[in-house]
């Protein structure tokens, strides 16, 4: 208690923290002070803004930083501006805004000459420089949906990256081998644990970017080199610095690989040493840095093992944090229920299931003289729930939000530890029962040497069926992924039907479905030939559509066909409610759910990029503002189910007054709003309004009910009367409501 009493007491004395009012006193921060989120209130000039995200960067002086600030804030490169926020911990401590006042415009700051090496060392990170370099390659990306140009830069014989805000085409394929003399705002890419692993340059546009010397020759006027010759153009010149670090080993493949963690800290090791280690011990590493795919590595390592063993205990993780990518290269300890299981010449391979995404447990088996031992494999019941032990490994990183695919490559057959038994049959189970029986009648039914050539035979059909079974198991794994993941539609179903082909013995196989097209294989003629089907069933409601198998006639019907038909629907059945659950989500987001026409959030994001465009075409906008007249007794007269139809109807009689490209949306209630582009004037806003006016002379049908209605129709135009979303949709919105008034006041 008194040391509770005490706490308060200081807490009461202590004078707040001071606002920040420099960048310098910004730079001055450690990551864990900023992490305490100190007051800002500074000014500088803006170096770099990239239209529709949050990407700011500021300079004052010698001293620049990176600043968090919502679209929302106006601005542009020179414009000189207050900041107020606070602080929070990033790379290097960054700056959120809770406000940008726009002071003046002026002058860029003069650009500083640097190096490659200085751009690596962090020595000028966010500020204005200058570098010189060779243009490897120039492509038009999309970045948050906004055309792009990406460079890769060869300066100081490094490679680096750099993002123009400019999607000219013409000067992008003029770039390619030029030498050019870059000023942009200096940058650094990292991964998901915000360690450095590149170089780049953020550059407002094209006018930054000077050539200094053309290419002598166009790339596609080069004289053709044959494949097996364009090592003869190969040349680097490595000048990288041997590094030595220190951690435990949490990972050993002898000649191949290596993973040393210290703390949260960890790094995968190419190297060819193959003495014995022993996980667990701690370590020295000498090597050389590297980027691979993203990933900060070492490589060429060589290896000192310490005789000191301080093992590190495995990180309990959930599947949504090891695809944050912030768990590269760890020891990590992770549940999931066992999908299917594959056994490969040199890994045996585990697909689980957690959270009701996919991802893989991986051991791969060691080598010994250069072959894998064929050790066995660690039978698990499919169904079954375990805990695995192992690092953790993605294919990519992205430390900004966007989740990513990863494995799980454990170390031996004993990072699996089963938590829970199977809960039901399954397709495993069945296959032991049956191979169980089969067994039985071979036994009882080899009695002779009459039968030995039978049972020969037998056997060899046996092993290839296992064999198929295995292959099926990999293409059903894929399937899987290729579900949960961002691949098309029809694509998945064409692999489904490749599946239940390749089970059939290659029988033609193909599905329709519902609504829908026709994929996979089919004949082009189905006389003739023996088919057989299966229905592609929902969870509720209807079929999704119908799978085919097409047999020659002479092929012999085999019990099978059915289950391999059905276990193929199975998977089409989950490929094609996730697309649409998918879809359903997305357009529930963005469509009324009563009059089937974009809903407020839809028309607000709508604004938003018309509002965009507008201001670099010189477009003029308009906003109309629409409020149905006495709605509410015919709710009150009729019935909401009346209301809900009587809204239907004006929704689609007003529809039809727009032209391609507007917008009408249901903000709430008995209100909507139509955004419209007039190419020439207030003219076609003129027209427009009276064919929504018009609309309601004729009464509408509703059940056998003629209601007649009326509406109060007000309108802004940009930028006469709002230059934003939120101004454009308050002065047409006060505008309706004025038609409203004198409507009302007339009645009186």
């Amino acid at each position: 208690m008194f040391a509770v009493v005490v706490g308060w007491t200081l807490a009461a004395v202590a004078e707040p923290p001071a606002t920040l009012t420099t960048l310098h006193a910004i730079h001055a921060l450690t990551n864990a002070e900023a992490a305490k989120h100190p007051l800002v209130a500074f000014e500088a000039t803006v170096t770099y803004r990239r239209a529709g995200e949050s990407t700011l960067f500021v300079q004052d002086g010698d001293a620049a930083i990176y600043v968090w600030a919502k679209p929302e804030f106006l601005m542009a490169p020179g414009d000189r501006v207050l900041i107020k926020g606070t602080v929070q911990a990033s790379f290097r401590p960054i700056a959120v805004a809770d406000s940008v006042t726009v002071l003046r415009h002026g002058a860029l700051p003069k650009p500083l000459p640097v190096t490659f090496e200085e751009l690596l060392q962090v020595h000028h990170d966010c500020m204005r420089v200058v570098v010189r370099a060779q243009v490897r390659s120039a492509d038009l990306v999309l970045s948050g949906h906004r055309p792009t140009t990406r460079l890769v830069l060869l300066a100081d014989g490094n490679l680096m990256g750099a993002f123009v805000d400019s999607s000219n085409e013409k000067q992008i394929n003029q770039m390619i081998d030029s030498q050019v003399e870059v000023a942009g705002v200096a940058g650094i890419s990292f991964d998901g644990k915000m360690q450095r692993i590149g170089v780049g340059l953020s550059i407002a546009n094209m006018a930054d970017i000077k050539v200094i010397k053309r290419a002598e020759t166009s790339p596609w006027a080069l004289p053709e080199t044959q494949m097996d010759e364009i090592l003869d153009g190969y040349l680097i010149k490595d000048l990288s610095r041997r590094v030595r670090i220190h951690g435990t080993i949490t990972y050993y493949q002898p000649g191949a690989a290596l993973v040393l963690q210290n703390g949260t800290k960890s790094i995968w090791v190419s190297t060819k040493y193959e003495k014995s280690l022993r996980v667990g011990n701690e370590a020295d590493v000498t090597g050389f840095p590297d980027v691979h795919t993203g990933f900060l590595t070492l490589t060429i390592g060589e290896i000192q093992q310490s005789a000191v063993y301080a093992p590190i205990t495995p990180r309990p993780v959930t599947r949504s944090q090891l695809a944050s990518s912030k768990n590269i290269f760890d020891l990590v300890t992770i549940e999931g229920q066992v999908e299917t299981e594959t056994r490969e010449s040199g890994q045996d391979q585990y697909v689980l299931v957690a959270d009701g995404q996919v991802f893989s447990a991986i051991y791969r088996h060691p080598v010994v003289d250069g072959d894998h031992l064929d050790a066995s494999m660690k039978q698990v019941p499919l169904g079954s729930r375990i805990q695995v032990t192992g690092i953790c490994t993605l294919e990519n990183s992205n430390p900004f939000e966007r989740e990513v695919p990863f494995d799980v490559l454990m170390r031996t057959p004993g990072d699996i530890v089963m938590t829970a038994p199977p809960t039901r049959l399954n397709t495993r189970n069945l296959l032991l029962v049956v191979g169980l029986l089969l067994l039985i009648v071979f036994a009882a039914i080899a009695r002779g040497w009459a039968l030995e050539r039978k049972m020969r035979h037998q056997t060899a059909a046996m092993s290839a069926r296992t064999e198929a079974e295995a292959e099926l198991e990999r293409q059903r794994s894929r399937i899987l992924e290729d579900i949960n993941g961002e691949r098309p539609l029809a694509e998945i179903l064409e692999e489904i039907t490749a599946m239940v082909s390749s089970t059939l013995g290659g029988a033609l196989c193909w599905c329709e479905v519902a609504e829908g097209a026709k994929l996979g294989r089919y004949p082009d003629e189905p006389h003739g030939l023996r088919l057989i089907r299966a229905e592609i069933p929902a969870r509720t409601g209807s079929a999704l559509g119908t799978l085919y198998a097409g047999f020659k006639p002479q092929t012999p019907k085999i019990d099978s066909e059915m289950d391999a038909l059905q276990n193929g629907t199975r998977l089409a059945t989950l490929a094609i409610e996730t697309r649409r659950l998918y879809s359903d989500l997305r357009r529930r987001s963005e469509f009324d759910l009563l009059t089937d026409i974009p809903n407020r959030f839809a028309m607000e994001k709508f604004i938003e990029l018309h509002i965009e465009e507008a201001r670099h075409s010189g477009r003029i906008l308009g906003l109309i503002y629409i409020d149905l007249d006495k709605f509410k007794p015919i709710n009150d007269t009729y019935g909401h189910h009346v209301g809900d139809l009587f809204l239907q109807a004006v929704a689609q009689r007003m529809s039809r007054q727009l032209l391609g490209g507007d917008m009408l949306a249901r903000l709430g209630g008995d209100e909507f709003a139509a955004l419209v582009s007039l190419q020439h004037g207030r003219s076609d806003l003129d027209k427009i309004l009276a064919r929504l006016e018009g609309c309601f002379d004729e009464p509408f049908s509703v059940e056998g009910i003629l209601l007649h209605g009326k509406a109060s129709i007000g309108f802004a135009l940009y930028p006469q009367d709002g230059a934003t979303k939120d101004s454009l949709l308050s002065a047409a919105d006060a505008a309706m409501y004025a038609v409203k008034n004198k409507k009302k006041n007339s009645q009186l």
